[in-house]
């Protein structure tokens, strides 16, 4: 079940023998956060028992740690200083995220989804986001799918 796990152990040993610090660094980070998780989940558990995560749970870590450096970004440049190393970061993050969809196919699929649940106005927003929430998890920046719906709605 460790599947992004194993592709960060993968990586990490790439980016060692390649001497990419920035890369084993970043990779190190994103472990570490995967770890925490799974501290966090033994917690709720039976003494001794051991506590992995599942490939869906490491993806919200990712999509965590991902939106983490895009709000870094976002601060960073509106007090206009060098946003370089979080947007480094942020790539090699994404490295390991499913491919992003595009923005045409996000209004696609948020059209099908409006039509799908019946949203007419603004107030049918939480049904679609919902739905729509689980189909782009990992594959789509949450911020640009509420953007695009609220759109969609407004029109």
């Amino acid at each position: 079940m460790a599947d992004y796990k194993d592709k960060m152990m993968a990586a990490l040993k790439d980016a060692m023998k390649n001497k990419d610090k920035e890369r084993r660094d970043t990779i190190r980070l994103l472990q570490a956060a995967i770890s925490h998780e799974e501290i966090e989940k033994r917690k709720d558990l039976p003494e001794g028992v051991e506590a992995e995560l599942t490939t869906e749970e490491e993806l919200d870590v990712l999509v965590r740690e991902a939106k983490k450096r895009r709000e870094s970004i976002a601060e960073l440049e509106s007090a206009d200083r060098d946003t370089a190393d979080e947007e480094r970061e942020l790539e090699i993050i994404e490295s390991f995220l499913p491919a992003q969809m595009s923005e045409e196919e996000i209004r696609a699929l948020a059209k099908q989804t409006i039509e799908a649940v019946g949203a007419t106005e603004m107030r049918d927003m939480g049904k679609v986001m919902g739905k729509l929430s689980t189909e782009t998890k990992g594959k789509a920046d949450g911020k640009l799918v509420s953007t695009i719906v609220r759109e969609m709605l407004q029109s």
